[in-house]
């Protein structure tokens, strides 16, 4: 295996698995091999109309859909993630795809959870042979010690719309999961006992897949409103009983963090936001997934309240705590793709200004313009920082596949104000470390590091080195603050103990290769 040397200093593969692959260049270079291409288009349908033919898109049952769909062994399926944990649809038809004798097949979803556990014993018995989506969990972790028989890869929400738009991820059953929906395949999901909000990540998939098969517990009379997803994109409907616990939606970060800690950060967070250059009436933001970034959100709506400004719009994933901003009157508008708790989605149902964001709207690089290039300011988690400001949430530093990566650098690269805020070590295992494990997001993309011990300005950033000067704030090297850190953790953690199978690959949005996974033994 040849590999190659890319921008971010990292060894790649040219070809794995048969696909040629592309040396991440920088996260603003302007790549030659994307240019002259067009977009790709959906195959016009060969389904009739029903008025010239009788025929019906609703379905007997699920195995009825798959099999009018056209689904065969070594195709490849999508699914979305708005239901998170509490999602029931992957394991569902996985599960009819045994039974139909469907093996081999790519996984395309837009994230995987711990609900989603069985989708490990699909993998040994050949059912699923290949994974392009994030992994959170038992899946990742499976991966990790080699167990995908072929490489996963790894896309930003961005990057996944992007791919394909591009026409690098082809889909041939989109399979959406649809709280409310009418026997046309309009569809919804702020209506139903699985309600979730937008179904904004699937948008992508029933534009472009071959065949979409929308799975709904909620049938209701035609017309379904209001429409998410419309019958013009869909070819058949099936009903179940149940398609996820709703009470999955908020779990695991998606919790105000309790740690005095963790508070401590999220207020540095807070106060340098308050005192940048871009905190004024009419700025925007986004906010991470993390109990600490959802800490700054409650923090900065304090300060903004006390001086009378208004966000024009919060972007991204929405949170009680935003909407609690735009009630106030503090927030004017919410941009949604995915909403975490039951006050989100109904806001999302109710307000009119509370819009849904499909993911070529929110971060693909390769529109005309995505709205995280709008926005001034984005606070995010990480699970390792390092001394050149790159990050890593996809491993940790025992190499194992535990996270995905979200819209983490999609945000990074179109924020002017790109903030990463963690605890500097997490059970004396160092947080900001001299190399990152993994490369998920460039250095080049991230301003400012927020720990409980000090705050990170890049040095690329010399505007903003020299507006905070003469700020009280605790601002330091973040090479003093790796100092600290090491003393403390007694040094860098053993390097992960891998074989030298690469297990996955990392893209950055623009479809080029940034970093890769290897296997980790055991």
């Amino acid at each position: 295996m040849k590999l190659v040397k890319n921008a971010a200093g990292r060894l790649i593969p040219e070809e794995i698995d048969g696909r040629k692959l592309l040396p991440f260049q920088g996260a603003f270079a302007d790549p030659i091999y994307h240019q002259n291409r067009r977009k790709y288009a959906p195959p016009i349908p060969r389904t009739h109309p029903e008025w010239l033919t009788g025929e019906k898109k609703l379905c007997a049952n699920l195995e009825d859909a798959i099999k009018k769909s056209g689904l065969q062994s070594g195709m490849t399926i999508s699914f979305h993630h708005h239901l998170r944990n509490g999602d029931f649809v992957v394991n569902m038809v996985l599960e009819a795809c045994e039974k139909l004798g469907i093996k081999d097949l790519t996984l395309a979803p837009t994230a995987l959870f711990p609900v989603h556990k069985p989708v490990i014993d699909f993998i040994k018995r050949g059912v699923v042979k290949n994974i392009q989506g994030s992994m959170n969990g038992p899946v990742g972790e499976f991966v990790s010690y080699g167990g995908l028989p072929t490489t996963a890869i790894l896309r930003t929400h961005g990057g996944r719309v992007r791919a394909i738009e591009d026409g690098d991820l082809h889909i041939d059953v989109a399979f959406i999961a649809a709280p409310c929906a009418d026997d046309y395949g309009n569809a919804n999901g702020v209506y139903g006992p699985s309600a979730c909000g937008p179904l904004a990540y699937s948008y992508v998939d029933a534009m472009y897949a071959d065949k979409v098969v929308v799975i709904t517990d909620n049938l209701v009379e035609y017309p379904c409103l209001p429409i998410s997803i419309p019958s013009t994109n869909v070819d058949y409907v099936a009903v179940v009983d149940r398609i996820g616990d709703p009470e999955g939606i908020m779990s695991g970060t998606l919790r105000i963090t309790k740690s005095p800690t963790r508070l401590h950060i999220a207020k540095l967070a807070a106060q340098f936001i308050h005192e940048s250059p871009y905190y004024r009436d009419g700025f925007s933001f986004q906010t991470g997934a993390g109990g600490i970034s959802l800490a700054v959100t409650k923090f900065l709506g304090e300060y903004m309240e006390e001086d009378g400004v208004q966000a024009s719009f919060i972007n991204g994933g929405i949170t009680k705590f935003s909407v609690e901003l735009f009630k106030k009157g503090i927030v004017r508008k919410l941009f949604d793709g995915q909403v975490f708790d039951p006050v989100a989605i109904r806001s999302f149902r109710d307000d009119i200004w509370h819009q849904e964001t499909p993911m070529t709207m929110y971060a693909n690089i390769h529109s005309k313009g995505c709205l995280v290039n709008r926005q001034d300011i984005g606070f995010l988690g990480a699970t390792e920082v390092d001394v050149d400001f790159n990050v890593n949430v996809n491993t940790h530093s025992d190499g194992l596949l535990l996270h995905g990566i979200g819209g983490h650098t999609d945000v990074a690269a179109g924020a002017q104000l790109a903030m990463i805020v963690v605890p500097s070590y997490r059970k004396r295992i160092p947080v900001i470390r001299k190399s990152v494990t993994t490369i998920t997001t460039p250095g080049e993309t991230i301003d400012v590091i927020v720990t409980e011990r000090g705050i990170a300005i890049n040095p690329l950033r010399k505007d903003l080195v020299e507006h905070f000067k003469n700020s009280t704030l605790p601002i330091k090297d973040i090479h003093e603050i790796h100092k600290e850190v090491m003393k403390i953790c007694g040094g860098e953690p053993e390097p992960p103990k891998t074989t030298d199978r690469i297990i996955a690959l990392i893209e950055y949005r623009d479809g080029t290769i940034i970093d890769v996974v290897k296997q980790v033994a055991r």
